[in-house]
Formats: C-alpha cells, sequence, structure tokens
C-alpha cells in the first residue's frame, strides 16, 4: 500500500515502505513506477528499510505542476531524505531513474549507488537523427506562417505526437515536455564528483542505454565497476532476476566495497 509525502512546492510523492536496516531508496524509469521494481524491493528488503518511490507524474503520484527536468526530480528525492529523517542511503535507479541517482550521489553523501541500465550520458545519434530534427523545425517556423500561432501549436503536437517513442505518446502534454527536455541532459560533468562505491548492472542488447554509456560512466565515476548480463535488454533486472538478485545481495553486504 503506498504512503504519500507532500513537498514544498506542493508536489506528491507516493511510495512503499518495506523492510528494516540502513534506508534505501528504489528510483524507476520512464514510463514505470514502484510495482516495476517490486521484485528488487523483495530482495533489497532483505536487509534495508526500501522507500519505493513514484516520481512525480508517474504510478499514484500526480504531475507535477511546470515541466521538470532531472534537476528538478533530484531536488524532489532530496526534500523526500530529508523530510523523513533519512540519512545516508542507498541509492537505486533504473534508466531515468538512474539519472536522478547521478546528480544526487554526485552532490550528496550516499551509502552506495546502483545504477541499472541508467541513462545520463547525452546519446550518440546518426545524421539522420539530425536532418528529422532541422527539417521538423523547419515545418514548425512554416506552420506558424500558414496557420498562425494557436493552430501551428496543435498541428505541431499531433505531428510530435506521431512521429514521437512510444513513450511520447503515451505521455501527457506536459510529462511530454518533461521527456524531451530531460532526454537530452548529458550528466558526465557530475560524474567524476560521485564518491559512494557505485554498481552497474546493464543488459549487454540495451538499446536504450547502450552498454557504451554504462563503460563511459564506468570510466568517469571513481569507484565503480560494470556487471553486464548476456542476452538480457533494458530491463535486465527482470530479464534475469535470479542473477541480478545475487549480484544486488553480494554488492549490498560487501562492507568493504
Amino acid at each position: 500500500m503506498r504512503e504519500y509525502i507532500e513537498l514544498s512546492d506542493g508536489s506528491r510523492i507516493a511510495y512503499t515502505v518495506s523492510g528494516e536496516g540502513a534506508p534505501m531508496i528504489l528510483m524507476h524509469g520512464w514510463g514505470c513506477s514502484a510495482d516495476t521494481l517490486a521484485s528488487v524491493e523483495n530482495v533489497a528488503a532483505e536487509s534495508h528499510r526500501v522507500y519505493n518511490i513514484d516520481f512525480p507524474g508517474f504510478g499514484q503520484s500526480p504531475e507535477p505542476a511546470a515541466v521538470w527536468g532531472v534537476e528538478e526530480y533530484t531536488r524532489a528525492i532530496e526534500e523526500f531524505v530529508k523530510t523523513k529523517g533519512i540519512d545516508n542511503p542507498v541509492l537505486l535507479g533504473h534508466s531515468f531513474g538512474g539519472r536522478v541517482g547521478i546528480l544526487y550521489a554526485s552532490r550528496n553523501r550516499v551509502d552506495r549507488l546502483v545504477l541499472v541500465d541508467a541513462a545520463g550520458v547525452k546519446p550518440v545519434r546518426p545524421l539522420s537523427y539530425y536532418i528529422k530534427v532541422y527539417s521538423f523545425k523547419f515545418m514548425k517556423l512554416l506552420y506558424r506562417v500558414i496557420y498562425g500561432r494557436e493552430g501551428a501549436a496543435r498541428r505541431i503536437e499531433a505531428e510530435r505526437a506521431r512521429r514521437g517513442s512510444a513513450d511520447y505518446q503515451a505521455a501527457s502534454p506536459r510529462m511530454r515536455a518533461i521527456l524531451s527536455k530531460v532526454v537530452n541532459e548529458d550528466l558526465c560533468h557530475v560524474m567524476p564528483s560521485i564518491k559512494a562505491p557505485t554498481l552497474l548492472v546493464y543488459g549487454e542488447n540495451d538499446t536504450a542505454t547502450p552498454v557504451r554509456d554504462a563503460k563511459k560512466i564506468e570510466s568517469l565515476v571513481p569507484d565503480a565497476g560494470l556487471v553486464v548480463f548476456p542476452g538480457c535488454g533494458h530491463y535486465s533486472f527482470l530479464d534475469n532476476p535470479y542473477q541480478f538478485a545475487a549480484v544486488l545481495r553480494a554488492f549490498l553486504s560487501n562492507k568493504e566495497s
């Protein structure tokens, strides 16, 4: 059952709590919720008091009132930690949750950090991507000339929905704006500031956050180690739950890490 906390800006965060011990916070990926990390929560709760959150705009947490970026989501977790009296937590972030984990750990005290198929490295784009981007920008200018500001806005949004990813198409207008803002945020510049022992777990066949991104993060975070699961994709913890559980238990129980 979810509990709720209200932040100073009026946003609300839904979360579950399970287990006993040192605190650990789970942060899901884009388009997901705390339910997605339920299997991870079960493993972590064997040794930790686990807070499994719904980011604002996902699961049972209402959308934020403004267009947030990684900074605002990170501030929300910082306020959550302060309000709950949590000290030196373990952080685990999957995909988008990894972005928040990276930024949080770069400027706050963290016992250890687990990044699972995490985003945070600006994607390498082919030439076709930039052709698509600039043709879309030209189309926006043309629509404004032909249809006026309001008419163009409606047509542009419809075109974005048609061309966008499944995540984009499934999102509300505000969450689409947030996705557009966060998806290209590059966090490489803050990674060297992470002092906590860091475990990277990625799927070999992940195309959303490929292994080359994991290797980049591993090279920038001072105390990081990478585990790659063969044959797994962007949800490596679901594709190979038994191996993931074993790796996570070992990392959480290693007092020297």
